[in-house]
């Protein structure tokens, strides 16, 4: 099996349901039309399928590997790597200034979905360089901007983030690195750094490290962290490239999974120190690297999107392949193909399904950041506070449906999973990470829960839920009983929903922030089954709103009559755990667990 890019499943939630179609007429993105999107998902879909995903099974058995100091990507993937650059693939939403092409942030989300789905491990050094390019947007000098951006854009340099050291992970509190200042405007960076996506590649004649060290004179904790720019080499007036800095690799991990994506220990300052320079104002970097870090954590939701897309591509046609058993009502001749049993078809809806709740709710995050940004002035405040609401939501619930989706996949492939063969192990092992990088899922929830459902006094969470809701009661004055039951279910789980933010938000207010934390984790993953409910039946409502008879819109009916029925029955019960309180938590001495 080869993954095939979705394109006309991609277009049509990022148009009838994400919103995409309401702005192109409306002339938020100028000159942007219907046609174009098409074009450039379809042509984002040719490479992938012809040229990515030929080469993912051969990146995950070669790996990376670290050479004399050299870090070498899987045989081809240089040349790949710079068609896709020359393909103007990188400068997507790049800054015209800089060489940029300024297309929306939902333009992005559909091509990054697609190279994740045909090759995750490709896709993941991509994704740094276009949250350096945000980042360095938002808080460089113009010196800086001047410098790096065109080259970044361009994709003849690629970047890395630099935060976390062995013993300083989500916590960055205890971070070491230092910068010491020379006097010329420059600093000597030392300090190690672990698990750097893309820290060195041989792809690249450049590298940008976004570095996170600590000043001298810096306050404890978070509050004294800079963000520096250390490129690999040094850059010289004339803009050309210059004598190595002090940055060196000094070991690959080896993983569970995105194998040919190198994961590495960066040493800066092995001898007199790593050049770099401050990014935006000294004791500030967190807040300035929080660009690239949630630029991050979206693009990773997506990953999980691509990757759950891909393994259930792979569970359908095994599953049609596969004959075994002949199944209740079959008429043809000998055993028939696996699909045909009610608890593969099973299966295979909860695939589809978290997989396109998750699509709309990326996709809506990616809506909500293009409004904050370009949108008319009145409104950009409030999707500002839209796409903070949903950056949680869309990494943790994402990438957790992308492991549950890929597990299902493994198990469609009965014994024929567990071995490498067939791809479905490997789709499960590159799942893995997304929960873990970019901020832990229960960091996610957190976050949610804590900082998210406060912004504007509630209303951003108010709103939201209220629009979710204008899709239920338009299916509700459907006439036809599959439309109105999927709306009442819908409805009801943002009933619960509603139920489980208000106790929250009251617990956090009464000042019993532990019972807020321990229904954190169930709560989130309420908010993603419910939101997802609600763009289901949105999905079902733009078909019907057009008349569309095709069998895709035949496939999304079923589909959601499915997810309102089974998949998101869980509400009440995510519900009731998210409400329970933290008793049972807070009572267990450690010293049980063994």
């Amino acid at each position: 099996m080869v993954y095939r890019a979705p394109t006309s499943d991609i277009a049509f939630w990022l148009k009838s349901v994400a919103g995409m179609e309401a702005e192109l007429a409306a002339g938020t993105f100028g000159d942007l039309d219907g046609d174009l999107v098409d074009a450039v998902i379809g042509e984002a879909g040719r490479f992938a399928t012809e040229e990515l995903a030929p080469v993912n099974r051969q990146g995950d058995i070669e790996g990376a590997q670290l050479i004399d100091g050299q870090v070498r990507l899987p045989r081809g993937w240089p040349d790949l790597y710079r068609r896709w650059a020359e393909g103007g693939w990188n400068a997507l939403t790049g800054s015209p200034d800089h060489g940029g092409q300024g297309l929306p942030t939902m333009l992005y989300a559909a091509t990054l979905e697609i190279w994740n789905g045909a090759n995750t491990a490709f896709a993941t050094g991509t994704m740094l360089t276009i949250g350096a390019m945000e980042a360095l947007e938002a808080h460089g000098s113009d010196e800086q901007k001047t410098l790096y951006l065109d080259k970044l854009i361009s994709g003849e340099w690629t970047a890395s983030m630099n935060l976390t050291e062995s013993q300083a992970g989500s916590d960055l509190s205890g971070m070491r690195t230092r910068a010491e200042p020379v006097g010329d405007g420059s600093y000597r960076i030392f300090g190690q750094k672990i698990f750097i996506t893309h820290g060195d590649n041989d792809c690249a004649e450049n590298i940008v490290h976004l570095v996170l060290a600590r000043l001298p004179d810096a306050p404890a904790g978070t509050r004294g962290i800079s963000l520096f720019v250390v490129p690999k080499r040094m850059i010289n007036e004339d803009g050309s490239l210059g004598a190595l800095n002090d940055v060196k690799v000094v070991g690959l991990e080896h993983k569970l999974g995105i194998h040919a994506s190198p994961t590495c220990v960066m040493q800066f300052g092995e001898k007199t120190g790593a050049i770099g320079w401050l990014v935006g104002e000294p004791n500030r970097g967190l807040a300035a690297m929080f660009t690239m870090m949630n630029s991050a954590r979206m693009s990773v939701g997506l990953q999980g999107v691509g990757v759950a897309e891909r393994a259930y591509q792979r569970a359908r046609d095994y599953a049609n392949e596969r004959s075994q058993g002949r199944a209740a009502g079959w008429s043809g001749t000998g055993a028939c193909p696996i699909i045909h049993h009610p608890d593969v078809k099973r299966m295979l809806l909860t695939q589809r399904g978290l997989t396109d709740a998750a699509r709309a709710i990326c996709y809506s995050l990616a809506h909500a950041l293009d409004l904050g940004r370009v949108g008319p002035e009145e409104v950009r405040a409030f999707y500002r506070d839209r796409a903070a609401l949903l950056t949680p939501v869309a990494k943790a619930f994402s990438t957790d449906i992308a492991v549950e989706v890929a597990s299902i996949g493994v198990q469609v492939h009965g014994g024929m999973g567990f071995v490498e063969e067939t791809g479905a192990a490997q789709d499960y092992r590159d799942a893995r990470i997304l929960p873990i990088y970019e901020g832990t899922n229960g960091i996610q929830a957190i976050d949610l829960v804590t900082r998210k459902l406060t912004l504007a006094d509630g209303e951003a969470f108010r709103s939201y839920v209220a629009e979710l809701k204008a899709s239920v009661s338009d299916g509700k004055g459907v006439d036809g009983p599959e439309i109105r039951t999927i709306a009442e279910k819908v409805g009801a789980a943002l009933d619960e929903l509603t139920f489980a933010t208000n106790w929250l938000m009251r617990a956090l207010s009464d000042g019993r922030t532990s019972d807020a934390l321990a229904g954190a984790t169930p709560y989130l993953r309420l908010f993603g089954l419910a939101a997802g409910g609600a763009y289901h039946l949105k999905a079902v409502l733009a078909d019907l709103a057009e008349a569309t008879t095709t069998t895709e819109a035949a496939r999304r009916l079923a589909v959601a009559r499915f997810y309102a029925t089974d998949t998101m029955a869980v509400a009440g019960g995510l519900r009731l755990a998210a409400t329970a309180g933290a008793a049972v938590i807070d009572d267990l001495n450690p010293a049980l667990l063994g």
